[in-house]
């Protein structure tokens, strides 16, 4: 070996002695702190639809009517709304990192209720709003935190719309998993209304170790804050009077279709085509948790290619989407046809992805800084509204038939498609 060559290997740069792939040395690291903070969204979601699969064995085991399982559903919603709405505003004035802390545990506690409730039944009452509690204030906070961890100073390289888009996929995640898990759970293991739970305990669990190290972002966010004249890529003032004009004509009409689909799509067609389920009701609901969410999922780089070239063409392709789901389900429903029931759970659960991209992506643009966790709580609050969708098809059909009844809310998703792009016109977009 040569005195020439080796000296040439000891003065080599760094930068040649890497791949192409690694990170130039004068660039400085950036922890990923989305992703550390992203777990407690997919706890969100987990928390949110575990209850759903298991409606059947409570009935079944604990001999509750349906009209209690309804209302305990109900109760859900109850605590939801306080927590999407109080979280926000919170999460401005105290921070990020206290806000989803305290809604992580309450989620935990609401966890053991529900895990109590085969012993006391009362629990459960308790237990359901907590969670809904719990689940709306680590929406709100939990999806602020990660736009801001998705911005400078800790993501500078983050596209447009990157944070809404980080934060439906955590989201859905959770959504498609725990109904899954707890369906499966409910149809072999022991004790399934114990522990169908211990899953998102362990996941709480793991999604507060993995935050831990995230920075509170509250104070950059208030040092960040631009002048009013400072506009959007779009012409609007954030925070002002065009902004609240834009969220009124272009989010809030299409913000009840967020949950109204997927809801209808794991909540409503399995109860309507489980007459060819015999036995298997449990599951198939399951997989309906889970394939509607997992569409949402899929769909996620159409959403960004989407967005990147007009944010107003996923919200026509994300209500489109909706409105040709509900009329394939009119179809399942009117010939009780399972599998057909199934793929419009997934046409439904891509509409749902898609909405919920450009709900989010639409708030983070029309918010200033330090009111982005409040807009960003009204939009939840709005989208949770379609919880109630199941409800009012149970109320429909007892005088219309439930392919009507589906058939006549596609049409009012094409309404709500064509009141969008209206206001987008008034606005001039």
């Amino acid at each position: 070996m040569s005195t020439s060559s080796a000296a040439s290997r000891t003065t080599a740069p760094a930068d040649a002695r890497v791949g192409p792939s690694a990170r130039r040395s004068d660039e400085p690291f950036r922890p990923r702190h989305w992703l550390r903070a992203g777990w407690l969204m997919t706890a969100s979601g987990w928390s949110a639809n575990q209850f759903s699969a298991l409606l059947g064995a409570y009935r079944g085991d604990l001999g509750l009517t349906t009209a209690t399982t309804t209302a305990l559903f109900a109760v859900y919603v109850l605590g939801l709304i306080p927590g999407l709405l109080l979280g926000g505003p919170l999460a401005d004035r105290r921070g990020r990192r206290p806000v989803v802390f305290a809604a992580l545990g309450t989620a935990a506690l609401a966890t053991c209720l529900l895990m109590a409730g085969p012993a006391a039944a009362w629990l459960l009452w308790p237990g359901r709003f907590l969670t809904g509690l719990g689940a709306g204030t680590l929406l709100t906070a939990g999806s602020v935190w990660i736009k801001e961890l998705s911005s400078a100073p800790y993501d500078t390289k983050a596209a447009p719309g990157t944070a809404a888009r980080r934060s439906g996929l955590f989201l859905s995640a959770g959504f498609a998993s725990g109904g899954l898990a707890a369906a499966l759970i409910a149809q072999w293991a022991p004790a399934p209304m114990v522990t169908a739970y211990v899953p998102h305990l362990v996941l709480s669990a793991v999604a507060a170790v993995a935050s831990a190290r995230a920075p509170e972002t509250v104070r950059t966010a208030a040092a960040s804050h631009r002048a009013p004249e400072a506009v959007t890529g779009e012409g609007r003032v954030p925070g002002g009077a065009g902004s609240r004009a834009a969220f009124r004509w272009l989010v809030a009409p299409l913000a009840p279709w967020v949950f109204a689909a997927p809801t209808i799509a794991f909540v409503t067609l399995p109860g309507l085509v489980g007459d060819r389920l015999a036995g298997w009701q449990t599951v198939y609901a399951g997989v309906a948790t889970a394939v509607t969410p997992g569409a949402g999922l899929l769909v996620a780089p159409l959403a960004r290619r989407l967005a990147a070239r007009h944010r107003l063409a996923t919200a026509v392709t994300g209500l489109a989407a909706v409105a040709a789901g509900l009329l394939v389900a009119a179809l399942a429903v009117a010939y009780t046809q399972p599998v057909v029931a199934l793929f419009a759970a997934v046409v439904l659960g891509g509409g749902y992805g898609l909405c919920v991209a450009y709900g989010l992506t639409e708030v983070a643009a029309l918010a200033s800084p330090h009111r982005l966790a409040r807009l960003t709580a009204r939009f939840w609050t709005l989208a949770y509204l379609g919880f109630f969708a199941p409800y009012g098809i149970t109320l429909l059909s007892a005088r219309f038939t439930p392919q009507a009844v589906l058939a006549a809310a596609a049409v009012f998703a094409v309404l709500t498609l064509g009141a969008i792009v209206r206001g987008a016109r008034r606005l001039r977009l």
